[in-house]
């Protein structure tokens, strides 16, 4: 399933678990979901399983969203005092739409807590509560921590005692009758080779061949690139190696601080999901990594640069691996509720980045890393760090154990069961005519209180397409409602009998007479690309130009017309 038909059935208002291959885009799709709640006067709860996965989608922590904290069952006395307290309480009725980020690293009695609450404060036995809940993750990441203890008092607990691991084993993820979006895209990975590498350790077919492929990449720890991260699955070899490697650098460590706005509740969950340090000790040469995104001025999570020098005002100035150089300012970190802020952290969007662990690496994309992964002890954690980086020849391997070829064997079976359920939603969702998928668009967003956005040209005077119109239809407008049926540009060229080029150009003039607002053009913008717009937009202002032509020339054909165009198209008047 690609982006666009994921995109469509999360429109539709179903029960969701979106997953797919690391670099298949989960996060962004996550993102424009959200963008197009919001423009339709939706607000969505954004959570995540961890702290560092809520400040990647901007949310909070699961936990902190519905009230359980650190618990790990559930009594009726903890039952009731959740639901009676009124800021819990407040927020959960408010809720229409529930997205739960990271989805594999929380263990089955969380989701089951999870319902019980929503439940609970909602007076409604419907799955959630009635909530539409939106599961986003990867069961071949990183698995949930599993505290093992003696529960002498579980007899009182309301979650049963069923032995089990992983999300989906809780009773509350199947009465959820979620639909899977399996996305099968790849936006990370640029090499074949490597990704074939990375399929043969997921898919457990990792034979001779893939090793003797990672042997050409091993090297000893003298002969590593100094400038690159440095993964290790460990936190005292992570803070040994940034410690020893600021402190050979002459100089004397320029300090930035942390600043926390908000309850204290929030912050705390702010600062620990947070890449960027509390205290940040910096000094020109240094090696960092860009902790958050902004692709406008260059930089994304897992950019990598070196400090330069500082500003008259003390902030660094990074010179990034493409030769940019960013002016680096502070930026937020927030937790929103309901349209107002309940917590702020403000730093530097820098960490050092001569080591990172590989938890703390989920998520990123590196163009170049050295691993040790001799020391790996949870299943997925080698295939998490390997599929950070974009292609084998950024690869750096110290050296491997035998888990770091593994992935759980249970989740082997599920990954098949996930694939066949995708592949069956896929095939029943396209049955749906587009008149009857736009109902369903505008319905969802009615029930949800919020207020679809008024189209002119309404598909009410067309039949399906390639057949006889009640009223004429001009050839934009057809491609209009192919587009707002969250089709891609290959799929509506497909249906139309058009060229690519052509569709583009049809998106443009819609954008500029008004039916397609220009936000809604970002979800053409792949993840590769998004790295590449910073750069596309500084051409067009220097070229003083709105024609491909010269911008094309600049680059030397190192960017399509079509990814000129479709930055153009993002490109403020």
């Amino acid at each position: 399933m690609n982006q666009a038909q994921a995109f469509s059935i999360l429109k539709a208002g179903a029960n969701v678990y979106l997953t797919g291959e690391p670099g298949s885009g989960k996060t962004y799709l996550v993102n424009q979901y959200v963008s197009y709640l919001r423009e339709n006067g939706v607000e969505p709860a954004i959570t995540a399983s961890t702290g560092i996965a809520a400040t990647h989608i901007g949310g909070m922590t699961i936990h902190s969203w519905c009230g359980i904290g650190i618990k790990t069952k559930l009594d009726r006395h903890d039952l009731d005092k959740i639901a009676s307290t009124k800021y819990i309480e407040k927020r959960i009725n408010q809720t229409k739409v529930l997205i739960i980020d990271e989805v594999s690293m929380l263990p089955p009695e969380t989701i089951t807590m999870i319902d019980l609450v929503c439940r609970e404060v909602k007076q409604n036995s419907e799955p959630f509560g009635g909530i539409i809940v939106i599961f986003v993750g990867d069961f071949f990441q990183l698995p949930p921590i599993i505290k093992i203890k003696n529960e002498n008092n579980s007899q009182n607990s309301l979650l049963g005692n069923k032995s089990a691991h992983f999300a989906y084993d809780s009773p509350s993820w199947e009465r959820a009758n979620l639909a899977v979006c399996y996305l099968d895209e790849q936006f990370r990975q640029e090499d074949d080779n490597f990704l074939s590498i990375l399929s043969s350790i997921r898919r457990n077919s990792f034979k001779n061949s893939h090793l003797c492929h990672l042997e050409t990449r091993k090297v000893e720890y003298h002969l590593t690139p100094n400038n690159i991260p440095k993964l290790f699955t460990h936190n005292i070899e992570v803070d040994r190696i940034n410690d020893e490697m600021l402190s050979n650098l002459k100089g004397e460590s320029k300090i930035f601080n942390m600043i926390s706005q908000g309850h204290d509740i929030f912050t705390a969950s702010l600062k620990k999901g947070c890449l960027s340090p509390e205290t940040l000790y910096l000094k020109i040469g240094a090696t960092v990594m860009f902790t958050k995104n902004n692709p406008v001025k260059g930089f994304v999570n897992g950019t990598l640069g070196v400090v330069e020098e500082f500003n008259q005002i003390g902030n660094p100035i990074v010179k990034t691996r493409n030769g940019m150089k960013i002016k680096v300012e502070p930026m937020d970190w927030t937790i929103d509720e309901n349209g107002s802020v309940r917590g702020r952290i403000t730093q530097l969007p820098l960490r050092l980045a001569w080591a990172i662990t590989v938890h703390k690496s989920q998520g990123m994309t590196l163009d170049e890393a050295v691993m040790d992964l001799s020391d790996v002890f949870e299943f997925g954690q080698g295939y998490v760090a390997l599929s950070r980086v974009r292609k084998l020849s950024g690869l750096y391997l110290l050296g491997w154990n035998e888990r770091a070829f593994q992935v759980h064997p249970e989740i082997l079976a599920k990954d098949e069961l996930f694939r066949s359920l995708s592949n069956q939603i896929e095939i029943e969702f396209a049955k749906i005519s587009p008149i009857e998928l736009e109902k369903i668009y505008q319905n969802f967003i009615t029930v949800c209180g919020g207020e679809s956005k008024p189209r002119k040209n309404k598909s009410r005077n067309l039949n399906y397409f390639g057949k006889m119109r009640d009223k004429k239809c001009n050839t934009y407008d057809e491609t209009l409602i192919l587009w707002n049926q969250g089709k891609t540009i290959s799929q509506i060229a497909k249906t139309r009998g058009l060229k690519e080029e052509t569709v583009l150009n049809h998106l443009e003039k819609l954008v500029l007479s008004g039916k397609i607002n220009r936000a809604d053009i970002s979800r053409l913008i792949t993840p590769s690309l998004s790295y590449a717009l910073a750069e596309i937009y500084a051409a067009f202002y220097e070229l003083k130009t709105k024609s491909l032509l010269p911008v094309f020339k600049k680059f030397k054909g190192a960017y399509s017309y079509n990814e000129l165009r479709i930055a153009r198209m993002m490109l403020k008047e």
